[in-house]
């Protein structure tokens, strides 16, 4: 619950394009705490799967952009209403209706890319709006009140709308297929989503050169190698349980069931 909040103050005050990757972060935690607290061992993969975190994560704060100035959530809601981020708007909210009404009955119980894709799509929109809530409460603490705005709730009403979808459907995932393959996927989609919607409202690359782009490129790159490395071997270091062998039980002949007859 701390962590949820503190990753919600984190979009008040720093690009998403930034706060999102470094979510991978808990992958890290969450291993090197099972390492010590619940003695399952950390094997050779795993160390590198963590190194490979840490790299990219370094690698994109080294290179992030600056968090622009916002001084009123009017000036959110005047980068959501651009014709860019409408278009994007507009076509997840159709490829989530596709989703959810077309294919999730049909393919919903077979193809996990199916409840990937709504959380994923819905997470990105999640974003935007948290990022805005954000901004208006750190305005609002600041003493220029940002909720006598009608965007700010429309703004809070995105976000639990958004929330709701996600949490219904992410579960509907897990209880269907297995979580080691379910989390590095929808990390990775959820994540791309995200920054490809920051781009476009918040334009984090216009005031970047090719060379830090490419930068971020890579140490995105970087953790999803990470993260996947992870997830794919962290069982690695587990010992099977060994089979019980149950002897077979020998049963003596019975006497008298001989069937050759005595002349």
């Amino acid at each position: 619950m701390v962590g949820e909040i503190a990753n919600f103050a984190a979009y008040a005050f720093a690009p998403a394009l930034l706060v999102t990757p470094l979510g991978a972060l808990s992958i890290i935690f969450s291993a090197v705490l099972a390492h010590f607290i619940l003695k399952e061992k950390l094997h050779m993969f795993g160390v590198l799967g963590c190194a490979l975190c840490v790299v990219g994560s370094t690698t994109i704060v080294l290179h992030a952009p600056h968090e622009r100035n916002i001084h009123s959530v009017k000036e959110v809601w005047e980068l959501a209403t651009e014709p860019g981020f409408i278009v994007y708007f507009c076509a997840v909210v159709i490829l989530v209706s596709l989703l959810i009404f077309r294919y999730a009955p049909r393919y919903g119980q077979s193809h996990m890319i199916v409840y990937i894709g709504i959380c994923s799509l819905m997470g990105s929109l999640t974003v935007m709006s948290v990022k805005a809530v954000g901004i208006a409460l750190k305005l609002t603490f600041e003493g220029m009140n940002q909720f006598i705005y009608f965007q700010t709730w429309i703004f809070t009403t995105i976000v639990i709308t958004c929330c709701l979808l996600q949490i219904n459907y992410l579960n509907k995932a897990l209880d269907i297929f297995n979580t080691a393959v379910i989390s590095p996927v929808y990390y990775v989609a959820f994540t791309s989503f995200t920054i490809f919607a920051s781009i476009i409202m918040f334009k984090d690359w216009d005031t970047q050169t090719p060379t830090q782009i490419a930068s971020e490129l890579c140490g995105f790159v970087t953790i999803l190698s990470g993260t996947f490395l992870l997830h794919k071997t962290k069982d690695m270091g587990n010992k099977p349980a060994e089979p019980t062998v149950h002897p077979i039980p020998q049963h003596p002949p019975n006497k008298g069931t001989d069937d050759t007859l005595d002349i």
